[in-house]
């Protein structure tokens, strides 16, 4: 998996043009000729993938209010386990106003229900699959055990299933057998231990092949885990704190999700239309799955817990006012929970599965007036994300600790036992496009890693173009990009890091908490699918 094993693969010399949103037909040229091209793209604000533009009217922004998502009830509490059940069903919703949109749901509603747990009090829940087709929960940034970490094969089955290939662990055209998979029919009880520092999560599919369609669909939920530390630090709660899911979508004419599948029933063949093998963009920005909503708020500090829950889209968010003033963003957390200490942004860049913890202070601006969350990477309808309109002069009893956790690790490259290089970069793959990491397309049957439980590594990451990597399990810490010093977004403990094209990061981490098989992979969803993921067996 080194960077100079990279030649078993070579290079996509084949890709054809392919319209690529900022980046053009660089993308080709970038897999051909390697990572020199690509440097010179670092300094863009490109955007890897291609947008789909929807067919219906859309709606004027700032219109709709924004749903805060339900929160689940535990069906039980006994036992020490907070225990839940969700079905996996289809649904519509009226997503644009006066247009009903089907979806895959958890609990029939887009994004799912909310949980919310303590830390280290265990959750069990029971996923029972309606949908017409295998599906795979992984609960992103949680330390779970490998049985319950939603590995791609461990399929949970429709009633009736009768495609006797799924029963490898393995049902898609490219033919891979997983002798380890665990095939359940109808039901799956995933365990959660959550003994991790409170942060926000998300659970989402994670099936073989077909994860990004899967979510585009519907399938993605929030996850919180609190403890009584946090509590008491006096951040804004209640009301005031806000979970945020962004995530963009297009819309077909008879108001459902437009997206660029092979097959569109996703039962079969994977991967999308060749103009956005790149990664799907949609026209349609969504919090909390209302096109670009307002929220009314107090003179408070408010909260905003923030996932980039978007397949391929990267945004970079500034807070506006009516009159063209920008607002701090004061970061408190990333994506494994609270800083050190908080960091002001004035705008901060988050990719696809990346989380943010923001304080944004509205204490200063007249009632009735409006701040508008922009995304400077966006153009025409993606520049506008959401509004929030002053409503209402309040007190606010708030605080934002100058320190706010003590038990961030503190990793030295000395402590490192490994030093291992990844590159993640386009490639051929069994006769078609594919990405790679370190130049081999994903096998379940291969172990690409293998690390003792207890050790720190240093990970060395190169991308062509952009690509969020995420590991499972566990969080890391960012020591390098290009070279230099992290960018301050990088701070505290990530479990995904955004490479811009041509750059590489250095990360260290320590594997532990569980035994296992678990993955690492680029979170742009089309990539994941078409075979940028790797394993790694902590033993």
């Amino acid at each position: 998996m080194r960077e100079h094993d990279e030649g078993r693969s070579g290079p996509a010399h084949g890709l054809t043009r392919r319209r690529v949103l900022g980046i053009g037909g660089a993308l080709g040229l970038v897999a051909a000729t390697g990572l020199s091209t690509a440097a010179a793209l670092a300094r863009r604000p490109s955007i890897t993938g291609a947008e789909l533009r929807s067919a219906v009217p859309l709606p004027p922004p700032f219109q709709v209010p924004l749903p805060i998502p339900p929160v689940l009830k535990p069906v039980s509490t006994e036992g020490g386990t907070d225990r839940y059940e969700i079905t996996q069903r289809e649904a519509s919703a009226e997503i644009l106003p006066g247009v009903r949109t089907p979806l895959w749901t958890y609990e029939g509603t887009f994004p799912g229900p909310t949980i919310e747990s303590r830390r280290g009090r265990p959750v069990t829940v029971t996923h029972r699959n309606e949908l017409p087709v295998p599906t795979v929960v992984h609960l992103h940034g949680g330390r779970t055990p490998a049985a319950s970490d939603g590995y791609p094969t461990d399929l949970v089955l429709p009633e009736d299933w009768h495609d006797t290939t799924t029963h490898t662990g393995h049902g898609s055209e490219h033919g891979m057998h997983d002798p380890r998979a665990v095939v359940t029919e109808l039901t799956r009880d995933y365990t959660f231990p959550l003994d991790q520092r409170p942060t926000l999560l998300w659970y989402h599919d994670h099936r073989m092949d077909f994860t990004a369609p899967a979510i585009w669909r519907g399938l993605a939920g929030l996850h919180i885990v609190r403890d009584d530390t946090e509590d008491a630090l006096g951040l804004p709660a209640g009301p005031r704190e806000l979970p945020l899911m962004i995530a963009d979508r297009a819309f077909a004419a008879d108001g459902s999700l437009a997206y660029p599948a092979l097959d569109p029933t996703l039962r079969e063949r994977p991967g999308v239309h060749e103009p956005h093998f790149a990664g799907v963009l949609g026209d349609v920005i969504l919090v909390n799955g209302a096109p670009w909503p307002v929220h009314e708020v107090d003179t408070a500090r408010y909260r905003l817990r923030i996932l980039n829950a978007s397949n391929a889209r990267h945004y970079e968010l500034e807070a506006v006012t009516d009159d063209g003033r920008r607002l701090d963003l004061v970061q408190v957390g990333a994506d494994q929970g609270l800083l050190a200490a908080p960091i002001t942004h004035q705008a901060l860049p988050i990719a696809p599965a990346e989380r943010y913890d923001v304080i944004i202070d509205f204490s200063g601006l007249p009632v009735g007036s409006r701040v508008g969350l922009v995304n400077r990477l966006g153009s025409g309808r993606t520049r506008d994300v959401m509004a929030f309109r002053i409503a209402r002069h309040a007190t606010d009893d708030s605080r934002v600790p100058r320190t706010l956790s003590t038990d961030l690790p503190t990793w030295r490259r000395t402590d490192a036992v490994s030093v291992r290089d990844f590159s993640f970069r386009a490639g051929r793959m069994r006769g078609g496009h594919g990405w790679l990491v370190g130049g081999l397309p994903f096998d379940p049957a291969r172990t690409d890693v293998t690390t003792r439980l207890g050790d720190v590594e240093v990970w060395r990451l190169v991308a062509d173009v952009h690509h969020p990597i995420h590991l499972h399990l566990v969080g890391f810490l960012v020591l390098s990009r290009s070279g230099r010093p992290p960018l301050p977004h990088d701070a505290g403990l990530k479990d995904t890091i955004s490479l811009r094209p041509g750059e590489a990061a250095e990360i260290i981490t320590r594997f532990d908490g569980y035994r296992g098989r678990y993955l690492f992979h680029c979170h742009n969803a089309e990539h994941e699918d078409m075979a940028m993921m790797a394993n790694v067996e902590i033993i």
